[in-house]
């Protein structure tokens, strides 16, 4: 052992000697610059900033979205926050819309946004209608055995009220008040994917209650234009400034509305069903509490009715008959522009008005701070109490691109579940317009696979 360990310390010097060896001349093996190295990589990704994969899912759903924003960042603004709370008590908020006053460049842009929401709506309802069919997944069911109990209760309050000759209404309003309660706090367990062509597509991937007994297989129903795009809800704030949360017991007497809606809102537009309150002085903080001393007259306390909101029905009139008298082509490029056009103002929105997601379910909230109903059945929520887990949204937070299968040709068969790694995706708005007659965009060309060759079925075991 000794003699070896000899004749290798004699090679190492011998070897360090020569010129041809030299210490100079030795490169580590991650330095050598092969052909294809991590930079060329990336510089060719650089090269095409439009380069798009198909995307996928996350892996594991207990996992917490990413954060959009590093946490070494939110760490240090907490700790500006709090270097300013401590150095200034009591000061007057200065930067909208954090003290209660309107962004002024952005009522324009929020203005747009909800006019091009309307459009959008009215344009996917036009494109069904000229035959580009829709189909959703139709598997739904409910996971907890709550409703059996709610049934069972609201069975037993008839019989009870039959005997005693009681009015139904009252139980019917129990009911009511039931099953309000059980879609707020039940998870409901349902297949959420969307075929858009003449029939489903017969890729398994369905996820649905019985769906092992059918091999995964989707049993398909007629869509809507609401199962296009997809608009999560949130608590409408009348006082976003004063009143940033919604508490647990006020779950059911503040209605719910559309997110991009309640940004529009926020950000400057009037509607008289969801009022929201405008000031003209900025708000004070003390340690840390919103406080406003504004004096505000009981007539100028609610939200004045601009022109846009009073001519927003004629408008979505004049819209539809328009839509009436288009081509299904005309239709499709107006109905993608307008979709474009409304998730650029959204960001552009989001970039000063707060909005706030989940990191373990889909609930949203527009405002400085998320609310605190507790009804969060994602992973963790017993250590939660039921409260949600809140961070920074995302854009595919507030607007779901809700991403479907790429037909090239409608009238071919339906996509095969053998060929699934060659078909592309795109957003269901996207292939919609362009399954009617709008041209592809250049940012979703490479998610939807236009270069691949489908191979045949019996060509599949011959593809590398």
């Amino acid at each position: 052992m000794q003699r070896r360990k000899r004749i290798t310390q004699i090679s190492l010097s011998i070897i360090s000697k020569t010129r041809f060896f030299s210490s100079s001349s030795i490169k580590p093996l991650t330095n050598l610059d092969f052909p294809y190295s991590k930079a060329t990589d990336d510089d060719d990704d650089e090269a095409d900033p439009l380069y798009a994969d198909v995307p996928k899912p996350r892996k594991d759903k207990s996992e917490r979205k990413p954060y959009p924003t590093p946490m070494k960042e939110l760490i240090r603004r907490a700790k500006e926050e709090k270097e300013l709370r401590r150095s200034q008590p009591c000061r007057v908020l200065e930067d909208p819309p954090d003290n209660g006053l309107l962004v002024p460049e952005l009522v324009h842009v929020a203005r747009r946004v909800h006019r091009c929401r309307a459009s959008l709506l009215s344009g996917l309802s036009a494109i069904i209608h000229h035959h580009v069919h829709v189909h959703r997944c139709r598997v739904s069911s409910i996971r907890s055995l709550g409703k059996y109990s709610v049934v069972r209760e609201v069975s037993v309050s008839r019989r009870v009220s039959s005997i005693r000759g009681l009015d139904f209404s009252r139980f019917y309003l129990v009911l009511e008040f039931k099953f309000r309660e059980l879609r707020g706090f039940f998870v409901l367990r349902f297949c959420s994917e969307v075929h858009i062509g003449k029939e489903g597509h017969g890729i398994r991937t369905c996820i649905g209650p019985g769906s092992g007994s059918r091999s995964a297989t989707h049993v398909w129903k007629r869509g809507r234009a609401s199962d296009v795009v997809l608009f999560p809800k949130c608590f409408h704030l009348y006082d976003r400034a004063v009143k940033p949360r919604v508490i647990h017991d006020e779950r059911f007497a503040v209605p719910k509305i559309s997110a991009v809606l309640e940004l529009c809102i926020q950000a400057g537009v009037d509607i008289d069903k969801f009022p929201a309150k405008r000031r003209s002085k900025p708000v004070y903080s003390i340690e840390g509490r919103i406080v406003d001393f504004e004096e505000v007259n009981n007539g100028n306390s609610e939200t004045a009715v601009t022109n846009s909101t009073t001519t927003a029905t004629p408008l979505q009139e004049d819209y539809h008959y328009s839509t009436e008298k288009k081509s299904l082509k005309e239709l499709s490029v107006e109905t993608m522009d307008s979709w474009f056009e409304m998730v650029t103002g959204v960001k552009k929105l989001m970039e000063r008005y707060k909005v706030w997601t989940c990191g373990y379910c889909p609930e949203i909230q527009v405002g400085p701070k998320g609310h605190k109903v507790k009804m969060c059945k994602a992973t963790k929520h017993q250590m939660r109490d039921g409260m949600h887990a809140w961070q920074e949204a995302t854009i595919d937070d507030v607007v779901g691109p809700n991403y479907v299968w790429h037909v090239r040709d409608p009238d071919s068969s339906a996509l095969d579940n053998s060929l699934q790694r060659f078909y592309g995706k795109a957003p269901a708005v996207v292939e919609l317009c362009v399954q009617g007659g709008a041209p592809v965009p250049d940012q979703y060309k490479s998610m939807m696979r236009l270069d691949v060759v489908y191979p045949q079925r019996d060509e599949v075991d011959l593809v590398a």
